[in-house]
């Protein structure tokens, strides 16, 4: 039986390449009708597992087909590899494999036209790529957005190659971020945005009725809705011959250097923007039940000896219950077990509420205020990783000087070099942590503070001031305006804001 094959990749389509003129000339080839027909439309020749191609093989080797019919050796693949590893299957089956637009001889020098021209296909397709990436690059480098990527909230315009919002789906846009960022918000958390969304019947991109969470969530993470669209983030160079051959994409970054910054109409501002991430980054749980006792700083408070975080603890003094702040870690698997240290909750509780009510009656003390804290938390911190450090260094040293001075019975060599090791990944550990930490701190004392922050919480605690200030309302306005609170002694605390 005569079988004819025929392909075309997606990118091939949109520049008008057809199957049925393919099939057409394939036919008259066969000088018969009575074939049978194998087409892969939309799939790429750099792989070999191609639905028709692969049912094509199979039939080969059950022995139904004598005669294969393709419009060219790049239809077959367009990479001289995967080329002879389908030919010699051919072969191997004593299968006569014929072209239509060139004449193809089973002998040496047939043999070596087939190769030429299959080495020049894969460099004409190599040669695609580059110039389709040179080209979207260069686009980029103008400000254009090269590719639909359907931002939800934007419409995209093909001719002037950019974004335009679209205000039918931008309003939900700040309505999700209004929410998110507004302590008084009815709706709980990123869920509650996103079921409260469906029952309003706002409408996804693709027109679905449902909003899902982690929709929500990477419409709140993407900067693009400040107006800063990043092109050439990802190298997805390989990506579509990967998925089309089954096999796994991992996602790629490109470093921030190669990223191309493009403007696009912005949705709502930077400051709201990094807001949010900091709520999102702090893993806020405003509507979260912390067991028996609900402790107004939960999740905000951190050790300013060790930088661990502190959790709250009950305790019992006389036959009566009361509850602390502690730097202790007791689950199994922690990696830092955290350095001991105990603060009163009520103590706490009373000196941060305090001080954020004196925010609230002067906030332009918040540059002040923020410098001072910053301050207080550099010299604690960084002075106790730094001598944490210098132990490690001892502590090879002293190591290295017994094994010069030590005899080789009288040690067990490979525990020494144990310990060593130890030492070393314990000392590379301080360093990472030492220069993220200087590097956070770095980066704070280079911007302002947020005043979108201090202003909302400023505004929540407003409406309620004039009446009995309850623990909800106190929780919240702590954890609008509020980062973290770090105990550097039981009289300092210092309250870093967003």
């Amino acid at each position: 039986m005569i079988a004819i094959y025929c392909r075309v990749s997606t990118e091939e389509q949109t520049k008008g390449y057809s199957v049925e003129g393919q099939i057409e000339d394939c036919i008259k080839l066969a000088g018969t009708k009575e074939v049978l027909q194998y087409v892969d439309d939309g799939y790429t020749g750099e792989i070999i597992n191609r639905p028709a191609l692969m049912k094509l093989q199979e039939d080969i080797e059950n022995g139904l087909i004598t005669r294969v019919i393709c419009y060219d050796p790049d239809r077959l693949s367009r990479k001289l590899l995967v080329q002879l590893l389908i030919k010699e299957n051919f072969e191997k089956h004593k299968v006569e494999l014929q072209f239509v637009r060139t004449e193809y001889r089973d002998d040496a020098e047939g043999q070596m036209q087939f190769q030429i021209r299959g080495a020049f296909s894969e460099y004409d397709k190599a040669k695609i790529k580059h110039n389709t990436m040179t080209g979207k690059y260069r686009k980029a480098k103008k400000g254009l957005v090269v590719k639909d990527s359907n931002l939800y909230g934007y419409d995209f315009d093909k001719e002037k190659n950019t974004y335009s919002i679209n205000e039918k789906e931008a309003k939900f846009v700040r309505m999700i971020f209004d929410y998110y960022t507004d302590a008084d918000s009815p709706y709980e958390g990123i869920n509650g945005i996103a079921l409260h969304l469906t029952e309003i019947g706002a409408p996804t991109k693709m027109g679905g009725k449902v909003w899902h969470r982690q929709v929500v969530r990477q419409i709140l993470i993407n900067e693009s809705y400040t107006g800063t669209y990043i092109q050439n983030r990802y190298d997805t160079v390989g990506d579509y011959v990967k998925k089309q051959a089954g096999e796994k994409v991992e996602v790629k970054m490109r470093p921030e250097e190669e990223w191309i910054v493009t403007k696009i109409p912005s949705i709502i501002s930077q400051e709201q923007f990094e807001y949010a991430q900091s709520l999102i980054e702090q893993g806020r749980r405003r509507y979260t039940n912390y067991g028996q006792h609900d402790y107004l700083l939960s999740g905000l408070v951190r050790c300013g000896r060790c930088g661990e975080t502190m959790t709250g603890r009950k305790r019992k003094s006389h036959g009566k219950d009361f509850y602390v702040y502690e730097c202790r870690k007791n689950y199994a698997g922690a990696k830092n077990k955290g350095c001991g240290k105990l603060m009163s909750e009520n103590k706490l509780n009373n000196i941060v509420w305090s001080q954020i009510l004196e925010l609230f009656n002067n906030p332009e003390k918040i540059n002040e205020y923020s410098e001072m804290n910053d301050k207080n938390y550099t010299i604690e911190e960084i002075s106790h990783i730094e001598q944490e450090i210098e132990k490690t260094k001892k502590g090879r040293k002293r190591l290295f000087k017994l094994v010069s001075l030590a005899e080789d019975d009288e040690i067990d060599l490979e525990e020494i070099k144990e310990q060593i090791r130890n030492l070393q990944s314990k000392e590379k550990e301080l360093q990472s942590k030492y220069k993220q930490l200087t590097d956070e701190i770095k980066a704070e004392l280079e911007k302002e503070p947020s005043k979108i922050a201090l202003q909302k919480s400023i505004e929540y605690y407003s409406k309620y001031r004039d009446g009995e200030i309850t623990f909800e309302i106190k929780q919240n306005s702590i954890r609008t305006a509020v980062k973290e609170i770090v105990i550097i002694d039981s009289e300092t605390i210092d309250i870093h804001l967003f």
